[in-house]
């Protein structure tokens, strides 16, 4: 993955700091919310479609669950993406890997929605749906760091919180643009059209999407703390190997402090709608309605919380945020099963309060755990590799679960052992000093 080209002269208003924010912000907004539109795309037709589309020998359970293993596939690129990403972004700067993970994220989607299936060319067919998934994986993999530090990094000492919340916010604002895209084809169509062609226009519409995304990030400076480090030749030639020498302990509690934040929100994404189909016999239309809902609850609590962090502290808000999930792992099912729509909103809502207090603070804390030189690599190294153990398979497991135990609590068990370990995680973590947050800008380790 090659650093983008540079982008066009820096314009005379890019020397008001409040402007030149605005539009940072704005770039991790939009573009995080692009990557993640795509990969929530797949996340919703792996539910929906793509046991028909691409497995249709198997029978509905295991065609199930060779779906959401070829979503679980890409996580497992995810690790990677970081490691490339992280060292350009570490030696080239922030900006140019940003842009070359979102085209590559829009080449793969398209190419998914473009895709025949397993009728037209056989075993070729789900082949190539895992290969471009594993594309996906590598974007994704690389995309997270860049924008989170795009934000923190230009953000006022005390507001880093604030600010990294935008990027994060993407992930919900995309989800909710998966289950909208997906809500008015489904809407608009009859079942055999939505199974024949239907569910490919999510996939199409992500070109309109990446134009946009490409033309707002091509404007962004490159990150302030990245260009005084390169004034100063200060750059690694191996960030990666520094990072594992120097910064092992905070790279293991970063991996810890996502775990049960992507567990849970992948059922969120993925597995409810696909639950509450074929489990509940609730429409694909009313569980969109309930996924979109859901999204927009944790988007809120997001932003909320990236704030509070900048009051309460990074960790008081992780631990309130991961007790408030270890204690709805067993209460959100028990109103799920109960097919009611009012319980079943209640039950996703009360979730993404959990969910959006360990994902506001996330950009800002792992940023301030890793020193300049080696940020880019341990943020999306941590970011990635936390996937891989949290979400990567987490649809995959509890489609599992339900058919061994029967019972939807098994997935309620699931989910708490994953906040007892964010647990132990967010107990290590340690609260930097208003001076130490202070001087967060100028640190290169």
């Amino acid at each position: 993955m090659e650093p983008a080209a540079t982008a066009p002269a820096v314009r005379p208003d890019d020397h008001d700091p409040a402007r030149r924010l605005r539009r940072v912000v704005a770039a991790s907004l939009v573009g995080t919310t692009i990557e993640w539109y795509d990969f929530f795309v797949y996340a919703s037709a792996a539910g929906l479609v793509f046991s028909k589309q691409f497995f249709p020998a198997l029978d509905s359970t295991a065609a199930l669950l060779a779906s959401f293993a070829t979503f679980g596939v890409s996580f497992a690129a995810r690790p990677i993406g970081g490691v490339i990403a992280g060292h350009l972004g570490d030696r080239f700067g922030r900006k140019g890997v940003l842009v070359a993970t979102l085209v590559l994220m829009g080449i793969s989607t398209v190419g998914v929605g473009l895709l025949p299936g397993y009728d037209a060319i056989g075993i070729a067919a789900p082949v190539l749906l895992v290969l471009l998934r594993l594309l996906q994986g590598l974007s994704a993999g690389g995309e997270w760091g860049g924008a989170a530090l795009m934000a923190v990094e230009h953000a006022p000492p005390r507001r880093r919180g604030y600010f990294g919340s935008f990027p994060q916010i993407g992930v919900p604002i995309g989800l909710l643009l998966a289950n909208l895209a997906y809500f008015t084809v489904s809407a608009s169509t009859t079942k055999d059209q939505f199974q024949a062609w239907g569910w490919r226009i999510p996939f199409l519409l992500s070109v309109v999407l990446i134009g946009v995304g490409f033309l707002v990030r091509a404007r962004v400076a490159e990150s302030p703390v990245f260009t005084e480090l390169q004034a100063r030749r200060s750059r690694r030639s191996a960030p990666l190997k520094l990072l594992f020498k120097t910064s092992s302990r905070e790279l293991i509690i970063a991996i810890g402090l996502f775990i049960a934040n992507n567990l849970i929100g992948y059922i969120l994404i993925a597995f409810i709608t696909s639950y509450g189909t074929r489990t509940l016999k609730l429409s694909s239309t009313t569980m969109l309605f309930v996924g979109m809902v859901g999204a927009v609850a944790w988007g809120v609590f997001t932003l909320l919380a990236g704030r509070w962090s900048d009051t309460w502290g990074r960790r008081r808000t992780y631990l309130v945020g991961t007790l408030a999930l270890a204690l709805w792992t067993f209460p959100f099912f028990l109103l799920f099963d109960t097919r009611s729509v009012p319980l079943l909103l209640v039950a996703v809502v009360v979730l993404a309060f959990g969910l959006g207090l360990t994902y506001g603070p996330q950009a800002a804390a792992y940023a301030e755990l890793f020193p300049t030189a080696i940020r880019y690599s341990g943020v999306s190294f941590a970011y990635a590799f936390g996937a891989v153990l949290g979400g990567g398979f987490a649809p995959l497991v509890a489609t599992w679960l339900v058919g061994l135990t029967g019972t939807s609590l098994s997935v309620s068990a699931y989910m708490l052992v994953a906040c007892l370990v964010t647990l132990a995680a967010v107990l290590a973590l340690r609260e930097g000093s208003a001076a130490e947050r202070e001087a967060f800008v100028v640190a290169t380790g």
